[in-house]
């Protein structure tokens, strides 16, 4: 007998299994607020530390998340969490202008990022799909996506279902964890979306 015909695999116990979107309850999207800046710093500290889909290489202070929150609140611009029933917020996309030079003030980058346990949720597509809402509203006419070329192929193929293009790449521009990283650039031209009748 071979092994894998008499032992079907260990499972993992129920309570440390991912739970499925229906287990978790309704997921809410909404505008952040300052005092949503503690958890994002927090999911964005797991990336900084273990990833480099973000090129920074020591966590944002709180301070600094609370700064940059009232940056883009004074600008306009949306910075969305999503959160679960319980009120955890479980992952948070924004936008931040793409350049400082006036003429670039319709196009912005987009950034989200997921807290681990939500990933596989398709929490991503609707969390960027509000964004792009808002961005609408806002009158914003291009979102650009700079995504890291390794590590991150899930965004990438995220943005490339919601419509987002493969406008270019640059190879080598961050180092990080003793290898150079390249990024993919990728944007999408927001149209209004037609009113209902």
């Amino acid at each position: 007998m071979l092994p894998e015909e008499y032992d079907p695999g260990r499972k993992l116990p129920r309570h440390l299994r991912k739970k499925r979107v229906e287990e978790i309850g309704e997921i809410s999207i909404r505008l952040a607020t300052e005092a949503d800046m503690g958890d994002v710093a927090q999911i964005y500290r797991h990336y900084v530390e273990n990833t480099v889909v973000s090129f920074d290489d020591a966590p944002k202070p709180l301070a600094e998340w609370v700064d940059k929150f009232a940056y883009l609140t004074k600008l306009d611009l949306p910075f969305l969490v999503a959160v679960s029933p319980n009120n955890q917020i479980l992952g948070f996309a924004y936008v931040s202008p793409w350049n400082q030079r006036a003429a670039y003030k319709h196009t912005v980058e987009n950034s989200i990022y997921l807290r681990p346990a939500a990933v596989g949720l398709r929490l991503g597509p609707r969390l960027m799909n509000a964004l792009m809402d808002e961005c609408r509203e806002r009158g914003i006419r291009e979102i650009v996506a700079v995504i890291a070329d390794r590590g991150a192929e899930a965004s990438i193929r995220m943005h490339q279902k919601l419509g987002f293009k493969e406008v270019g790449r640059l190879g080598k521009v961050g180092y990080k964890f003793d290898r150079w990283v390249g990024t993919v650039l990728m944007q999408k031209s927001l149209k209004k979306k037609r009113a209902e009748k």
